[in-house]
């Protein structure tokens, strides 16, 4: 009996040691019964929870990743120098899409990130003899660089800024400072009469209204617009039109109505003149045969007398 204590003890013991792998100190040799759910939940399957991912890791595995052979110094450096040119010409986009001020607000971030994109497109080697067109446009199947500046540069041709800015890029040009300056007179004098009756503001607003019609039609025949000033123009129109309900008699549309006068009369005048010259004609050719007949009756009189 003795020994069979011992062994119990013993076993005891090793329970109240280890309490994570046999339970929660459980005491096996009293049978209360608070204790038998206690020993089901110990029984139960462990849950297994995920640790979130260590960003650390992710850190360090990309850090782990070779740099590429080909890329010196001097071409990361122009890479880097494209990304933060790019991001600011993206942004000043974004805000310039309503009311359009493209090429007047962002030709500056154009022309510098034109100028680097140059830089890694040249086939002239740079320092160290370093060329960075290869390593940095041809080197992979997307050709990423390539292809976000092809994406800005389809925004700048679509939106015709190179009509608007000088030929090296450094200001806009004297036609479109003159016509933004003479679009503002406009809007100043739409804000100065909105109020109120509109019909002063038709009257008032004719002269530098009618001003900006006839300077935008002198661009648009000389092919000098740009977005900017289409966006404008448009809105200046649809503000006169439809906002205020004023009205704007064209001069171009006086030759419109003469033309098609002339044109709507201009079978009469063909039936009208074809007939007087078939009659005119007709006189000609019978005025002779009377003449001669004249002639002939004359000399048979002759003869019989």
């Amino acid at each position: 009996m003795s020994l069979h204590k011992h062994s119990c003890l013993l076993v005891l013991a090793v329970f109240n040691i280890y309490p994570a792998v046999f339970g929660d100190g459980v005491n096996l040799a009293v049978s209360d019964p608070a204790d038998k759910p206690r020993q089901t939940s110990s029984l139960s399957p462990a849950v297994v929870v995920n640790p979130p991912p260590d960003p650390l890791f992710s850190l360090n595995l990309l850090s782990s990743l070779p740099e590429d052979p080909e890329i010196s110094d001097y071409c990361s450096e122009l890479l880097h120098i494209f990304g933060q040119l790019y991001v600011d010409y993206v942004t000043c986009l974004v805000p310039a899409a309503r009311p359009v001020k493209v090429c007047q607000n962002c030709y500056s971030s154009f022309g510098s990130l034109k100028n680097i994109y140059t830089n890694i497109s040249s086939d002239q080697e740079g320092p160290g003899n370093v060329s960075c067109r290869d390593s940095l446009l041809r080197s992979d199947r997307l050709m990423l660089v390539y292809l976000m500046y092809s994406n800005l540069v389809g925004i700048w041709s679509k939106s015709a800024c190179d009509n608007c800015i000088t030929e090296g890029g450094q200001s806009l040009t004297n036609d479109t400072l003159f016509f933004l300056t003479t679009h503002n007179q406009t809007l100043t004098c739409f804000e100065k009469y909105k109020e109120g009756n509109h019909s002063q503001l038709c009257t008032n607003c004719k002269s530098p209204y009618k001003d900006l019609n006839e300077l935008y039609s002198g661009m648009e025949k000389n092919q000098t617009l740009c977005i900017d000033i289409e966006d404008a123009m448009n809105m200046t129109r649809r503000l006169w039109s439809k906002y205020y309900n004023c009205s704007f008699p064209r001069e171009e549309t006086v030759p419109v109505i003469a033309v098609s006068s002339f044109m709507l009369f201009l079978p009469i005048i063909f039936y009208l003149s074809s007939f007087l010259h078939s009659e005119q004609k007709k006189r000609k050719l019978i005025h002779p045969k009377r003449a001669k007949s004249y002639a002939s009756l004359m000399n048979i009189q002759d003869k019989l007398s």
